[in-house]
C-alpha cells in the first residue's frame, strides 16, 4: 500500500517505520507539505490545532482516504466538531480517527508484547478496511468504537487515558474474558 504521512514527528515518523517494516511504501511529508496524488491512504499526524494549515500545504488530497491521528489539547479550533471531520471537509472522502490513543514512545516495543495491544478507532465505513489493515500492520489489534460521528468522543477520551498513564506510557488491551 502507498501511504503518505503528513507529519514526520513521533507519531508520523514512528508509524512510517512500522509500516515500512510491514512492507508498505511510505513517504513522509514535513512542514513544507507536498503532493499525495499517488497515495492510497494519508495519515494526518500534526499538532491538533494545525490540521487546516498543514493540509493547506498538501496537494492531491481530494478523494483520499485519510486517518487522523491528531489530538486536541487546549482550545478546539473553530469550525468542525472534531479534527477528523475537519480532515474530511478537506478530502471529501472516507476518514478514520486512529492512533491518537497510542503512545509513540512505545511503537518500537509493540512487537515485544505477549499479547497485541489494542487500538481504538472510529471510521466512516469506507475507511474501515484500510484502517484495520494499517492498525494490524503497526502491531495492534483494531477495536472500532463507532463511526466518524464519535471522533470528538475519541479525542476527549485521550484525557482519560492520560489520567491513567504511568511515566513512560502504556499499552491498553480490550479483551473478552479468557482471552488474556
Amino acid at each position: 500500500m502507498k501511504i503518505v504521512t503528513i507529519g514526520r514527528g513521533n507519531i508520523g515518523g514512528g508509524l512510517a517505520r512500522l509500516w515500512r517494516e510491514a512492507g508498505h511504501d511510505v513517504e513522509e511529508l514535513g512542514r513544507d507539505g507536498g503532493d499525495v496524488s499517488d497515495a492510497d491512504v494519508v495519515l494526518v499526524a500534526v499538532p491538533g490545532d494545525q490540521v487546516t494549515p498543514a493540509l493547506g500545504k498538501v496537494s492531491g488530497l481530494a478523494g483520499k482516504i485519510a486517518i487522523d491521528a491528531t489530538n486536541v489539547f487546549g482550545e478546539r479550533p473553530a469550525g468542525a466538531p472534531s479534527n477528523a471531520e475537519e480532515v474530511k471537509a478537506v478530502t471529501g472522502a472516507p476518514v478514520a480517527k486512529s492512533f491518537n490513543m497510542n503512545f509513540a514512545g512505545l511503537f518500537d516495543r509493540v512487537h515485544e508484547q505477549r499479547v497485541r495491544p489494542s487500538n481504538w478507532y472510529v471510521a466512516d465505513d469506507g475507511a474501515v478496511e484500510v484502517t484495520e489493515t494499517l492498525i494490524r500492520d503497526a502491531g495492534y489489534d483494531p477495536v472500532r468504537v463507532g463511526d466518524l460521528s464519535r471522533a470528538r468522543d475519541l479525542e476527549g477520551a485521550t484525557w482519560l487515558l492520560l489520567g491513567a498513564t504511568p511515566p513512560g506510557g502504556l499499552y491498553y488491551r480490550v479483551a473478552t474474558p479468557g482471552e488474556l
